[in-house]
């Protein structure tokens, strides 16, 4: 099991603009900012993803301590498991579908950069952009890897319902689900890594576009 908080992406509150029409930058500003919003659902999925992941530990820590003569409880504790397994599956879709919407909208970018006179503000803007193309990849290889601990943690809680199930076959998929998490952390914290790159980059970006911005963290 693990326990991973994403970082998120940092929101900005323009408080002053141009009278004379949006700039490229401000019009950036919008899309970027659009994005943010659209991620609110992936940031609500974070505290109850670690939640579901700490009750699932404590009904595993119980399965594990009783021997198999006591089958009948596993047996009622690993389908409790399992429930909470979907659950996460369930969290963790939609913190994807949130995703795709603010690439979606970010994608929205890039065509307005090459509006953007100024070279050396064009080069700030598209390096966010590649940056933020870059989350955006080191997101889905993070859902995949994470779709496939959930489905060997799934297929745990279907051993534990064997009542045939041997040591060797236990450990051969903890095993597996092991590894599978620590291709997670590693992913994970690739993901928040670049994230971190990305807000600093956006201030950065904002700061050169003469942008006045103020910061939610």
């Amino acid at each position: 099991m693990r326990y991973v908080l994403y970082i998120l992406l940092l929101s900005g509150l323009l408080i002053a603009g141009c009278q004379s029409g949006p700039t490229p930058a401000e019009q950036i500003y919008v899309h970027l900012e659009q994005a943010v919003e659209l991620e609110q659902d992936f940031e609500d999925q974070q505290d109850p993803m670690v939640k579901l992941e700490q009750e699932e530990k404590a009904i595993y820590d119980q399965i594990i301590t009783l021997g198999m003569k006591e089958i009948d409880k596993i047996k009622e504790l690993s389908t409790e498991a399992s429930v909470i397994v979907d659950e996460r599956k369930e969290r963790l879709e939609k913190e994807r579908e949130s995703i795709l919407k603010s690439k979606e909208e970010f994608s929205k970018v890039e065509e307005i950069v090459t509006n953007i006179e100024e070279e050396e503000l064009r080069e700030l803007a598209n390096q966010l952009t590649q940056l933020m193309a870059n989350r955006y990849e080191s997101y889905e290889k993070l859902y995949n890897a994470y779709s496939t601990s959930i489905t060997l943690d799934k297929e745990l809680y279907e051993l534990f319902q064997q009542e045939d199930l041997t040591m060797d076959q236990l450990e051969s998929h903890i095993e597996k689900i092991n590894d599978s998490y620590e291709e997670v952390i590693t992913l994970n914290e690739m993901f928040n890594e670049i994230t971190t790159n990305y807000n600093a980059a956006k201030k950065e970006f904002y700061t050169a576009a003469g942008l006045e911005v103020t910061y939610e963290e």
